[in-house]
């Protein structure tokens, strides 16, 4: 277990804030866990994962407690499957990596993504028509009030896009210790057909391609659109793309031909806010060292020394911008503290 006081969370934040945390412990364990929070106060804990999907915009006047269980175990395996059991602390690219050498197929197309493991269901992380809820089994979470492990199946978690019962009703109650996956060791179901991932294998000559061809492809697309947060700090999408009604999606297309979309189910249409913020002219727009990214304007980054407060200030710019122009209320992804 490590503790500190007035420690810096610069390198603890993919955004590189530099704000600091009254108390930082770094626990390890279950135990470590359930000790920390039997000497501290509900109200007076900060719990920190990967620190990925979030904004930091001022000093954490509490005890930030940084997940860091580890291990990765083998629940159960068939000739079709295998349910493995991830420690929150776990690097969530290293373990799709890991799970790529194994053959074991259902998140090769969410390489790449930021953050750890344990935080990666709370977000219902997602990407390229794939999301963390497809391969979900259940989680193991210690519930703070009771210091009691629980566990919480695929409906319990109540996933919908970006959103989980850990982000809602039951937000700052539970801690996630572990995350089950069920996934593929035959017969993997490919999804190619989402953004530019058949492009990037098309431009390889590859006509069956394999999990790990489906993850290098992800991989190339997102480090030609997306900056590497230890070279330029950021946090991957800032904005939730939008979802309208599809009697609003027709008077938008009717002003905006070209706009791209997506068709959800009960008539709902998805909207990429990535392009609604390029077309207002805002790609590679900047304040100060708080700017949007040049190939990708879903991403704000931070140049150098901008603050949280700066880059929060930025992401409201854009949203009104945006709601000025297509009358779309863009909300963030990342959380902000």
């Amino acid at each position: 277990m490590q503790v500190a006081e007035n420690f810096s969370l610069k390198q603890y934040n993919t955004f590189g804030v530099d704000v600091k945390a009254r108390k930082f412990i770094s626990v390890h364990s279950t135990e470590e866990l359930r000790d920390v929070l039997k000497q501290t106060y509900a109200s007076e804990i900060f719990v920190l994962g990967g620190g990925s999907n979030m904004l930091l915009t001022q000093d954490i006047d509490k005890t930030v407690i940084q997940i860091g269980l580890k291990g990765i175990e083998l629940v159960s395996e068939s000739q079709d499957e295998v349910i493995l059991k991830v420690g929150a602390g776990e690097n969530w690219h290293q373990f799709v990596l890991y799970c790529i050498e194994k053959g074991y197929g259902g998140i090769e197309n969410l390489s790449l993504i930021p953050g750890n493991v344990g935080t990666a269901p709370v977000q219902n992380i997602g990407a390229y028509g794939v999301e963390l809820k497809d391969t979900f089994e259940s989680c193991q979470a210690m519930r703070i009030q009771t210091l009691e492990m629980e566990t919480f199946s695929l409906d319990q978690c109540k996933f919908d896009y970006r959103y989980s019962i850990f982000k809602g009703k039951l937000k700052g109650e539970y801690i996630i210790s572990s995350v089950n996956f069920r996934l593929s060791k035959r017969n993997h179901q490919l999804s190619t057909t989402y953004g530019s991932i058949q492009a990037e294998l098309d431009k390889k000559d590859i006509k069956k391609p394999t999990i790990k061809d489906v993850s290098d492809a992800v991989i190339s697309i997102r480090k030609e659109k997306l900056p590497d947060p230890r070279e330029l700090g950021n946090s991957g999408s800032f904005f939730k793309n939008p979802v309208v009604r599809e009697s609003e999606f027709k008077k938008l297309q009717g002003q905006f031909p070209e706009i791209p979309f997506y068709t959800l189910r009960a008539n709902k249409i998805k909207i990429p806010a990535g392009w609604l913020i390029d077309q207002a002219g805002l790609k590679g727009f900047r304040r100060g060292d708080a700017g949007v990214h040049k190939h990708q304007a879903l991403v704000l980054v931070n140049y150098g020394s901008a603050t949280g407060k700066e880059i929060l200030s930025l992401s409201k710019e854009i949203q009104d911008k945006i709601y000025g122009k297509y009358g779309i209320n863009l909300e963030a992804e990342v959380n902000i503290f």
